[in-house]
Parts: C-alpha cells; structure tokens; sequence
C-alpha cells in the first residue's frame, strides 16, 4: 500500500478481486494493539489508521445485514452473507429456539452437502458437524429428520436463500454486540440491527428502539446516551457505560453508520455528528457510503452473467476427514474451531473483564489447549448443557466471538496435521528468527514508512491534545474579533436602535467610553499616521 492510499481503495480492490458488485452490505475491520476493534474508514488513509507495525491484518465481513434478503440481486452475495450469519451462530450471537436452530443447521447442511443419500450419508452424519457451540443428540437427530424429509430437491442457492430469510425473523438478526453496563451496573449488550437499537440482557432482549424513534447519539468519555422519542411525545434518554472512552467512540459511530445507512432515503441527506452539543469539543463522524434504499434500487439494475461460485465448505466438521465428496476446506479457521472448545464460561469471564466493544481472545490461547489434551476434551465435553426445547442459547449469554478474529485465513487444519506449530504465535517466533523473515520485514517497513518516532499511542494523545489546544485558540479569537465588532458599532455608528441606546446610556459604557477608548483610539489613529507619513517618505 502507498502511503496515502485511502482505505476505498483497498475495498474497491478486494470487491474486484471477489467479483462483488453488492458490495454496501460489506467493510473491512481491524483490531488496535489494544484489542479494540474498528471499522477501516473508506475516507482516511489506510497507514493512519494502523495504529499497529506492518504487515497490517484486516478481516472482511459483513457490515450491514440486509433488511430483506429476497432483494440481493445476485447469488454470490446471497453465498457471502449465509456465510457471517452461519459464524454468527456458530459463535452464539444468533439466539434462536431449537426448531428454528435445527432447521438453520438443515438450510446448511442442504447447502453444504446436497440431498440426503442413505449411500453417502450413514446414520449420525450430522453429528460430524458443528453448527453451534453445544450439540446435543436430539437437536442433532432433528437436524437429519428436516434435511431427509423437508429439504430433498434444494439447490445450494435456495437452501442459503431459505436460511437468510429465516435468520432474517430472529431477535438477534445482524447483532454485533458491544459490552456495556446500565446505570445500575448491570452487564448488558448494545447493538444495532437492521431495524433498530437493542439492548441484550442475558438472552433476552430487554429494550427494542426502531431507527426512526433515535433522535440522537452522542458519547462522553465512557458514557453512551442515546436520545428516544417515542409516542404522544414521550423522550427517554437511555444512558450506558462502555469498559473505555475507545469502546464508547466505536460504539457511537457504529451507531451513526447504521442509523443512516437504514434510516435515509438518500446518501444527500447524510450531515457530520458531532458527539457534544459544543461545535469545539467532542468527535466529529459522517457516515461516506450509501444508504440502503439506494444500495436495493443499484442492485435491481444490475446485468451481468452470474458470476461463477466455489463452494469451500459452509460448516467446519468435527472429524478430520469430510463426509462430501473430495477434500473440502473449511470456512472456520483452525484458532476458531480451537477457541470454540474452550470452556464458555471462561469466554464469559473474558468479557466482563473486557476493555474493548467485542472481546477478542488471544491467539495463544492454543497453548491452554495442548495441556490437557484428550482428558481436557472429555471434561468439557461432559460440562456441556442440556438444550431446552423452548430457548435454544448456543452460548449460555456469551454473544461477542470469544476468539481472535485477526487471526482469519491464516492457518488451515490440515498444517497442524502436518506438525505446524500449535498457535500463529509460535509460527510467527519461529519464523522471526529467520533471515528471509528478517529481510521481509524490512521490505514491509519501507513499503509502509511512518512507523518510526513516537509510538502509535502516543502520537495519537499528542494529536488529539494540539487538535483541543488549537480549537480553543480558534474559538477564543472568533468570540474576540465579534465582540470588537459589536464594540466598534456602539462606539462609532450612528445606529440609533432601542438595544444600542439602552447600552450607551448606562454609567460604566460612558466611563470605558471616555477614559479607555477614546485615548486608545487617539493613540491608534497617531501610529496610524505615524506610519503613513514614513510609508510616503520612503
């Protein structure tokens, strides 16, 4: 990357190389070394952004779920977008029931491996896949009955279209959520769906606000308000505490981005934020990419044949080899199937201990993992809950993806077969002693400059602080210029108003009057011609 190349850009290259034409509903995201996550700004340059050294680790994903999934034009956005929301479940942000959790493993597994074959398919085929964070026989037997009897004829499209509408109808639909506490102190989950602002307790959803009921965002430090007006002029302000003034940022302009984006008819109505009520202080956000009226009605001109589509594989398996037909590569990286098997409850701790807006767990994590081995699994194995046939909860509360998701796409299983190292960690301390590795990273750095001087963090407070400093100065010198206006018309017009009147009458306008100003203005006018004269002399 160039210095200055701007992070649209970098999408516009990456939706080339996808052959992606619907490519609003998607963003690329980041994690800062302080674990907290951004969105890549498409107005910004890429390197200003990195806080971190090169090479820069990025993740694309969906960033606006679509509010009707019948309405994506082409099928290779309708097989990128099955394939968020099937992580979204694999990772127990998407709550559902056991019926509806067994027919969206079915709509998968349609998808995945076709119609049922009594030949190909032996009993408990669809144990050999992990579609959730706890499995249980029954909700595994359920998944085979609705794939055998309900789904027979389905083609790969249709099953992830079905899934998409049925994903569509949940609760947690497009949920990314952000840890927070209320006022009480009571953990909670902000996000931002297609539909409007959710507040998540637990499983359940305790406030539901539709888009057109925000009135407004803004964020103090660690304080989030959101501003509701709802019916018979009723206004709330609904008020929540982010672990840090980072995660708070992030949160605000995550929902700035999604407000505008579902909430406008036109991309021209979108203003700047400002995250205070005064012009000079607080963050300053606009959202640069269209809405989705306008994304929907791009979409239905769009002519070209179907581009070509290569299914790798929907759902990770549980065994080493695959039950289809040759090698398949799973979409779930090696660290996140790893990072499933971790206790949840550890995950739960993870998050309340949490300084970012979705935890994300360490890549040597996979060290707690290679300790205990097999008797590790069948103890955690035996720990699993019993589903209920009401609430299926595929992660007991836990919403936020307990794993690293920088680590995408860049280990497969097969490698740790292979004998590879256990985590990127050690592959990266193995590989860093190396002179080729040493050599590239020099290339790395003169390809990326500006990664010397202060540290990232530190360059950034410096930043903000001469930002602070120079509006002020800006500020101070505005209000002085218009009160010197507002003196020079009391003083040297002949404006006669009633307001102007009343202030030339009183007792201390006629004293400043006559004792400071008139002798400033004589000595003005002196220096004044003072140097005229010497102007006109030379």
């Amino acid at each position: 990357l160039q210095r200055d190349a701007k992070g649209q850009y970098l999408f516009d290259l990456l939706c080339h190389h996808l052959n992606l034409l619907e490519k609003d509903y998607f963003g690329i995201r980041f994690v800062d070394p302080d674990k907290q996550r951004h969105w890549l700004e498409f107005t910004k340059s890429v390197v200003k952004q990195m806080r971190a050294q090169p090479p820069f680790t990025m993740c694309f994903r969906v960033k606006f779920y679509p509010t009707d999934p019948a309405a994506l034009k082409e099928e290779i956005t309708r097989w990128k977008s099955p394939l968020q929301i099937k992580r979204d479940l694999y990772h127990g942000r998407l709550l559902c029931k056991t019926s509806d959790a067994a027919l969206l493993a079915a709509y998968i597994l349609q998808a995945e491996i076709g119609d049922y074959d009594p030949g190909k398919h032996p009993e408990g085929y669809s144990s050999k896949f992990q579609f959730f964070p706890k499995h249980s026989e029954k909700l595994e037997r359920k998944i085979a009955e609705i794939h055998k009897s309900e789904l027979s004829g389905q083609t790969p499209a249709t099953s992830e279209l079905n899934f998409l509408r049925k994903a569509q109808t949940l609760e947690t639909y497009g949920v990314d959520p952000h840890p927070c506490k209320d006022v009480s102190g009571n953990a909670a989950f902000l996000a931002f769906t297609p539909f409007g602002f959710v507040v998540l307790q637990g499983n359940k959803r305790v406030h539901f606000i539709k888009w057109n009921e925000v009135t407004k965002m803004k964020f103090e430090g660690k304080t989030f308000y959101l501003y509701v007006s709802q019916k018979e002029e009723k206004k709330i302000v609904l008020t929540y505490f982010a672990p840090t003034p980072e995660a708070c940022k992030h949160l605000w302009k995550c929902g700035i981005e999604n407000q505008a984006f579902y909430k406008l008819e036109k991309s021209s109505q979108v203003r700047t934020v400002s995250s205070s009520n005064l012009f000079f202080k607080g963050s300053r956000f606009r959202y640069s990419g269209r809405v989705a009226k306008e994304v929907m009605e791009s979409s239905a001109k769009i002519k070209r044949e179907p581009p070509e589509i290569h299914r790798a594989g929907l759902v990770p398996s549980r065994s080493c080899p695959s039950i289809t037909h040759g090698p398949r590569l799973s979409s779930v990286p090696r660290t996140r199937r790893r990072a499933v098997h971790i206790s949840i409850m550890e995950g739960l701790e993870s998050l309340r201990d949490s300084a970012h807006s979705t935890p994300v767990r360490s890549a040597s994590h996979g060290d707690a993992l290679a300790g205990p081995g097999r008797g590790g699994r069948a103890d955690s194995s035996e720990r699993v809950a019993v589903i209920a046939d009401e609430s299926y909860s595929p992660a007991d509360s836990v919403l936020p993806t307990p794993v690293a998701e920088h680590s995408l796409e860049l280990l497969l299983l097969a490698r740790q077969a292979n004998g590879a190292p256990c985590s990127i960690e050690e592959e990266k301390e193995s590989e860093a002693g190396t002179p080729a590795a040493e050599a590239e990273a020099g290339e790395l750095r003169a390809l990326c400059p500006g990664a010397g001087g202060l540290g990232p963090a530190q360059a950034q407070q410096v930043n903000k602080f001469v930002l602070s400093v120079l509006r002020l100065l800006l500020v101070t010198v505005g209000l002085l210029f218009v009160l010197l206006l507002l003196l020079i018309v009391l003083t040297e017009s002949d404006l006669d108003t009633a307001f102007f009147r009343d202030i030339r009458q009183t007792p201390e306008f006629e004293q400043f009057h006559y004792q400071y100003f008139c002798p400033l203005r004589r000595w003005f006018a002196c220096k004044l011609r003072a140097v005229v004269s010497l102007l006109i002399d030379t």
